[in-house]
């Protein structure tokens, strides 16, 4: 699960982080209103954990945007504003849920996986092509009815491939799949994951080729 963190003060920020990063999420920081409108464009998140006052604007000009842009992502506000009218007003906006700071560690984790539960019931879908078959909300990958376990960066390229099979995805489009925004790209790390990705598939028996378009990027294909 991918998250973001739009949260100005550079301590909690970087709290915050390592708590959901211990908790097995891949996470992105955004200080500002115009930073998390870049992280948005750049990446589709699963969670977004936001402050409503940013040095730049209020975060619910965050909520609106996403809004427009149909997205899935749930949002978790994390702010020091308790009054009723600020918890409406961000909850009219679109915000799933409201927790004020201070807060204990235990409580954004429970915050965090409370939402992530009510984003299975609507996101979770099966990926196929092929006998290729993986399932979103648990990550169980099967290859001709055999669970499979994959490492995570190969399961995450076959996961951005799954959602759009037959079609060519930039090396671009990959890295970000893999990467967190604040990661350092490898010059060959996508390469390398899709190599590994390759010999995989084909060890299982699986009924898809991964084929390279020189420059361009990758396309899963399906064998006749």
């Amino acid at each position: 699960m991918r998250l973001l963190i739009v949260e100005d003060n550079v301590r909690l920020a970087a709290l915050m982080a390592r708590l959901v990063g211990e908790n097995g999420y891949a996470t992105d920081i955004a200080a500002s209103v115009e930073e998390a409108h870049v992280a948005i464009e750049l990446a589709d998140y699963d969670v977004i954990l936001l402050d409503l006052s940013l040095p730049d604007g209020d975060g619910r000009d965050i909520l609106n945007a996403l809004r427009q842009r149909q997205s899935h992502a749930f949002v978790l506000v994390v702010t020091a504003r308790g009054d009723v009218v600020s918890r409406v007003s961000a909850l009219n906006a679109g915000a799933d849920d409201y927790i004020v700071k201070p807060f204990s560690d235990e409580e954004l984790i429970a915050r965090i996986r409370a939402v992530r539960r009510r984003a299975r019931e609507i996101k979770d879908e099966v990926l196929a092509a092929g006998n290729v078959r993986l399932d979103t909300g648990s990550l169980t990958l099967s290859i001709a009815g055999r669970t499979v376990a994959m490492p995570r960066r190969e399961l995450s390229v076959l996961m951005a491939l799954l959602h759009q099979p037959g079609r060519v995805l930039s090396k671009e489009r990959l890295e970000r799949a893999i990467y967190t925004l604040d990661t350092e790209v490898t010059a060959n790390a996508v390469e390398a994951a899709v190599s590994r990705l390759r010999r995989r598939l084909s060890q299982e028996g699986a009924s898809v080729d991964l084929v390279a378009m020189r420059g361009i990027g990758y396309i899963l294909t399906e064998r006749p």
